[in-house]
């Protein structure tokens, strides 16, 4: 992914900095639980928050740079997260399960033919009745800038077999571009 290498030489807009507050509330009220796994985790700061409240974190995502990032960031603030650079579609090479999975902005850069990959690979890690939490960018945010916008219907088309989904409410992606961010789906979905 030479994209999301050469956006992490500098500092890409979606790295706040800090976690995205959608994921913290989740955090809050208890949404998330058991081992994590913290699937397109960038620079790390959703798997270092989650350690930080004590879960044991997995954080992968496929820019080698990100990673690198994230393993230093881990290492100044003495977190213990297992961080490894991994395509989201082959999430079986983890050689384990999780109770919860993450996703802050991941789905939205699939292709329509990654996407069934990728639920495939989610459903082998995930265990049953384990939760995906996704936040990614929402069809009522306007055309322009940033990745492409997901409605509704293809979070419920990409997740009908084996899947299910307990909510998508509306939400925002905090971004270092804009004060009060792009509009995005929170969606929160089980695996039967």
């Amino acid at each position: 992914m030479d994209f999301f290498d050469s956006a992490y030489r500098g500092t890409p807009p979606w790295d706040i900095g800090r976690p995205q507050k959608e994921f913290t509330e989740l955090v809050r009220r208890g949404e998330i639980t058991g081992s994590v796994l913290d699937i397109g985790c960038g620079s790390g700061e959703h798997a270092l928050f989650f350690a930080q409240e004590g879960y044991e974190v997995w954080g992968i995502d496929s820019s080698p740079l990100a990673i690198q990032k994230a393993q230093e960031k881990g290492a100044q603030r003495g977190l213990p997260v297992h961080f490894c650079v991994l395509d989201a579609r082959d999430l079986t090479k983890l050689n384990r399960t999780f109770d919860t999975a993450t996703d802050s902005g991941l789905f939205h850069t699939l292709s329509d033919e990654d996407r069934p990959l990728f639920v495939e690979s989610l459903a082998a890690i995930l265990s049953p009745g384990g939760n995906y939490f996704m936040l990614c960018f929402s069809d009522m945010e306007p055309a322009g800038y940033g990745p492409r916008r997901i409605s509704t219907r293809e979070i419920q088309d990409s997740f009908r077999e084996g899947w299910c989904i307990r909510y998508i409410r509306p939400a925002t992606f905090e971004s270092r571009t804009r004060a009060k961010g792009p509009r995005a789906w929170l969606s929160s979905i089980s695996k039967k």
